[in-house]
């Protein structure tokens, strides 16, 4: 039988790398046989997720990238298009901010504004002309449950994530004939590195009870895993997925339907 969803010869352009679900989609799929390039400002993090990929037998490449930075992009991404074309990129640097509106400053929506969505766009911009030119490719953005439902203190966060789901749909609809498929993957809570800073920063002492509080918030009682999202990525980057573009995926434990109700 054929295996599925391997991306032999593919070349992906992944945007945080470094760890949670940028480092597990890497894995994943350096894991199915892609050459992964990893755009990552923490170059410690990333060469240390090139070095796993290695020694498993993978190929990946650590590019020092500031996706808030349009030149460092444009450059990076020419670099590699000098010995290949790139098949896939995935938006999934991203950085968060916890508040309401009154304690959102303008320095933190001018910070989550140039990660979050400017960043989306340089990486975008820079690689639609090759594949045009190439016949086709695949952009996939990582957005939130935020883009689509409302939650407690995530204002600026939720103002970029939904950004990234209309852009999800524009690019699907203009560049569906140049055979260029668009989609985004919401996740609820995941466990990654981050939460756990953000845990032991805050709720020193209580970090048994609020992982727990936090778990809970997604109606199957956990969680998410980065390899969930990351299996879930692959499928929507894979030739099995062909068919689908301009799409949400909300990946969220029950958060968004059964929260409702």
């Amino acid at each position: 039988m054929k295996t599925k969803f391997l991306l032999q010869d593919k070349t992906v352009l992944l945007t945080g790398g470094g760890s949670g679900i940028g480092k597990a989609i890497a894995m994943t799929f350096a894991g199915q046989h892609a050459k992964v390039h990893l755009l990552e400002i923490d170059m410690k993090a990333a060469d240390e997720t090139v070095a796993e990929i290695k020694k498993a037998g993978g190929k990946a490449i650590a590019h020092s990238c500031d996706v808030s930075d349009s030149n460092q992009v444009i450059q990076q991404v020419k670099k590699i298009e000098e010995t290949e074309s790139i098949d896939i990129l995935i938006n999934n640097a991203g950085i968060a901010h916890v508040g309401n509106v009154e304690v959102c400053e303008e320095e933190d929506m001018d910070r989550l504004y140039n990660v979050n969505i400017k960043g989306v766009y340089h990486c975008i911009k820079s690689v639609i002309p090759s594949m045009k030119r190439k016949g086709g490719g695949v952009i996939l953005n990582l957005a939130s449950i935020a883009s689509s439902v409302g939650v407690s203190d995530r204002f600026a966060y939720s103002m970029t994530k939904g950004a990234v789901l209309t852009m999800t749909y524009s690019i699907a609809k203009d560049y569906i004939d140049a055979n260029i498929r668009c989609n985004c993957i919401s996740p609820a809570r995941v466990h990654t590195p981050f939460v756990d800073g953000f845990i032991q920063k805050n709720y020193p002492g209580k970090e048994a009870q609020m992982f727990d509080k936090l778990s809970k918030t997604q109606p199957i009682g956990r969680m998410g895993q980065p390899q969930e999202i990351a299996d879930l990525a692959l499928y929507l980057c894979s030739d099995e997925a062909s068919f689908i573009t301009g799409s949400n995926f909300p990946i969220d434990g029950g958060y968004i339907t059964l929260n409702s109700k």
